[in-house]
């Protein structure tokens, strides 16, 4: 299982990956470096130290899903400002590279003073945590922890020669305070700038610029017919010709005509083309242009006479009028491009404090939605504000921003205010590193691992205030993630932000993370055990218990995998509950056990509303909460899907939200539930669900399923099957 889990599973996506770089050599380079990395042996997939020779709390560049390149973050070319410093350094100055002789620079007295000027002025942007190591080495110098600070350079040294262990500097201070954003100034001014018009629209505006210079080809043509303008009868030619008439000035008007519009390409069998096609045959008379041409040029003229109207006349005025008014308009493109220019009043950096001055009219329009929407990820305002103008639309955006928050309560334990920046910064850094993919129940790499982290740690004081907040912060943003995204699961960078806040309060929370599928190794820490024991007493006599036949105790029998404590009477349940009939797809049979562990253990909503008290906050919100999260699988499932595995994926995300919906109508009462599912049956009309609702109103009502998931004419729904699943295949 574990060749088929890593192995296997890594070289299926690097194909896939490789497959579909197209044009995009960068990417389809960055997998290439992983193949020749697992191939001569240099990667390691499945470790916490995948690079060899690397330690684990280098910063890697991590491809989806948790494939490691080789490449270190940190290893970067220096900057113009970097190399003026190097070259102002002596010539013997110690170092074998320019980033080496760089970061020793930072050591001496002279870069000291630097490093300690940029903290104590907060001007200063860690972007990878390996960008605060000698800052934190010069805090330590500076207030007598000079021990611990040369541990520190000792951990370094080997990585000197390569790796950029200084922030920038020369940065605007970061605001303080509860507010964040979910993208920075600098990120949005360039998403903003990048913003172009689509080649059909320009051509488009272009054709309507254009448009005066073809009525004056027609005019030109019309004041050589002899008789009324030619018009079109029931698709018929009448009324005059044109070539009888030659005014005075008519050759002086065709060469100013010609020069005007000789850059001016058009369908080559279009009216324009034709009529001026014509001018350019013939001089001042019609000698050059034979019947066949005076023909086109009459059909032309009575074409656009027709639909438009003669030159000069109203409805024609009136059309050119408004498809001018149309090409003075600014495009998106130009609009973004405004918006761009007034970011720059702001700090890359930071956020800004109003969407409505940034994205105001321009020039008397209004700036498009889409334009507002880009500057709105910028705006610095707290996280409910954020979730309700939509901005963090889901669990996983709520994971990026909020860091920064835990950040500030992990630094409020530091006495030092420049310090706790400092560690604050590093803390927002580190959770932007992306995650590895592990085997055999490993740990990714935890922030106090990082050397400069945990020569601070001891710093850090126990303060009642400090843990009280994480706790408030931890129940605030679990309700808010709650409310906000019911039919969706807690994501992983969620969870893990949830348990540093749960430390933060000490709290001991067993908090479990979703597992892949594709590299499950078949077993289950007790963390997994402990939180199904918690939601077994929590959701005893619920309808969630009822549904999903939850067992009373659990018998605590436990194992050891890889060195690791891990949960064999959980396992066994899980394995046992998932009823696996078809053993040809392993990836199905997996996936099957692990929605029995989300099941088991609620995938942590019954240990986060125990353990913070919510049962009361959330039975007020309970009934919509769970209405909202049953449409949401019913709609998921209505329609068709381009393919099986798309129908596969909806099913599963739909029985989640299904039982997600679950958990909350427990916490309603009988008459509410009744109502709930009462207002779900139109939506389920017409759908293959029938049997999910029949089922469920069932439970309602005191039944239970049999051991096959049946009750009358209803049916439990889960989101994996290793057979033929009812919801898709009748």
């Amino acid at each position: 299982m574990a060749d088929r889990g890593a192995s296997g599973y890594a070289f299926w996506q690097l194909r896939r990956a490789l497959r579909h770089a197209g044009a995009d050599s960068a990417r389809a380079g960055r997998w290439q470096a992983v193949l020749d990395g697992m191939a001569d042996g240099t990667l390691t997939v499945g470790s916490r130290t995948p690079v060899a020779d690397t330690p684990a709390w280098v910063t890697l560049e991590v491809l989806h899903g948790g494939f490691a390149t080789g490449r270190y973050l940190a290893e970067a070319p220096l900057r113009h400002d970097e190399r003026e410093v190097v070259a102002s350094l002596p010539a013997d100055a110690p170092g074998t590279t320019d980033r080496e002789r760089l970061n020793l620079y930072y050591l001496t007295d002279t870069g000291q003073d630097v490093l300690r000027d940029a903290l104590t002025a907060g001007t200063y942007r860690v972007d990878i945590p390996e960008h605060a190591a000698l800052p934190t080495v010069v805090w330590l110098l500076a207030n007598d922890h000079h021990a611990a600070a040369l541990d520190v350079v000792a951990q370094l040294r080997p990585l000197m020669h390569r790796l950029r262990l200084t922030p920038y500097l020369g940065q605007p201070p970061s605001p303080a305070g509860a507010v964040v954003h979910v993208a920075s100034v600098g990120q949005v001014r360039a998403a903003l700038r990048a913003v172009t018009t689509p080649k059909a629209i320009e051509t488009m505006r272009t054709r309507l610029a254009e448009q005066p210079l073809y009525d004056r080809i027609v005019a030109l043509w019309c004041d050589t017919v002899d008789g009324d303008l030619p018009v079109l009868d029931d698709g018929r030619v009448v009324g005059g010709w044109p070539c009888r008439v030659w005014p005075a000035d008519w050759a002086e008007r065709r060469a100013r005509l010609l020069a005007d519009s000789e850059d001016v390409t058009r369908h080559p069998r279009g009216n324009f083309t034709r009529l001026r096609a014509a001018l350019l045959a013939c001089a001042t008379d019609s000698s050059a242009l034979t019947a066949r041409d005076v023909g086109w040029v009459r059909r032309a003229l009575a074409n656009t006479i027709t639909r438009h109207g003669a030159p000069g006349s109203p409805r024609r005025t009136a059309l050119r009028e408004h498809e001018l008014s149309v090409v003075a308009q600014p495009t998106r493109a130009a609009m973004a491009a405004v918006v761009a220019d007034r970011l720059d009043a702001y700090p890359d950096e930071g956020g800004v404090p109003s969407v409505d001055v940034v994205a105001a009219e321009v020039d008397g329009r209004f700036v498009p939605e889409s334009i507002v929407a880009k500057v709105s990820r910028a705006l610095a305002a707290p996280v409910d504000e954020l979730v309700a103008r939509g901005v963090i639309g889901s669990g996983e955006v709520l994971a990026t921003v909020l860091p920064k928050i835990t950040a500030a309560l992990l630094a409020a334990n530091l006495d030092d205010p420049v310090l706790a920046a400092l560690y604050a910064k590093t803390y927002a850094a580190f959770r932007r590193r992306r995650s590895l993919l592990l085997l055999d129940l490993r740990t990714q790499v935890g922030f106090g691992e990082l050397p400069w982290v945990a020569a601070v740690e001891p710093l850090r004081a126990h303060r009642q205030d400090t843990a009280k907040a994480a706790r408030q912060a931890l129940a605030q943003t679990t309700m808010l993630a709650l409310t906000a995204f019911p039919h969706t699961i807690l994501p992983n960078p969620l969870v893990k932000e949830f348990g540093a806040l749960a430390r933060q309060a000490d709290l001991s929370l067993p908090l479990v993370e979703e597992i892949a599928a594709d590299i499950f190794m078949g077993t289950f820490t007790t963390r997994f055990r402990d939180a199904a024991a918690v939601a077994s007493r929590v959701m005893a006599g619920t309808v969630y218990a009822t549904y999903y036949d939850l067992p009373e105790s659990w018998s605590g029998r436990t194992g050891t995998w890889w060195g690791r404590k891990v949960a064999n009477d959980f396992a066994q349940a899980c394995t046992a509950r998932a009823r696996i009939t078809d053993t040809t797809s392993w990836v199905a049979a997996n996936g099957a056990v692990l929605e029995q562990s989300q099941i088991l253990t609620t995938h942590n909503l019954a240990v986060l509303v125990d353990r913070l008290g919510l049962a009361e906050r959330l039975a007020a919100v309970a009934p919509g909460l769970a209405d909202r999260a049953l449409s949401w699988a019913v709609r998921r499932m209505a329609g068709s899907f381009p393919h099986r595995h798309a129908a596969l994926v909806a099913v599963k995300n739909a029985a989640y939200a299904w039982r997600q919906g679950i958990f909350f109508l427990s916490f309603c009462a009988a008459r509410t539930q009744r109502d709930t599912l009462d207002l779900l049956r139109p939506q389920v009309r017409g759908t293959r669900l029938g049997p999910a609702l029949d089922g469920l109103a069932a439970v309602v009502a005191g039944d239970r399923f049999d051991a096959d998931g049946n009750v009358h004419s209803g049916r439990r729904w889960l989101g994996w099957s290793t057979g033929a699943h009812w919801a898709l295949d009748g």
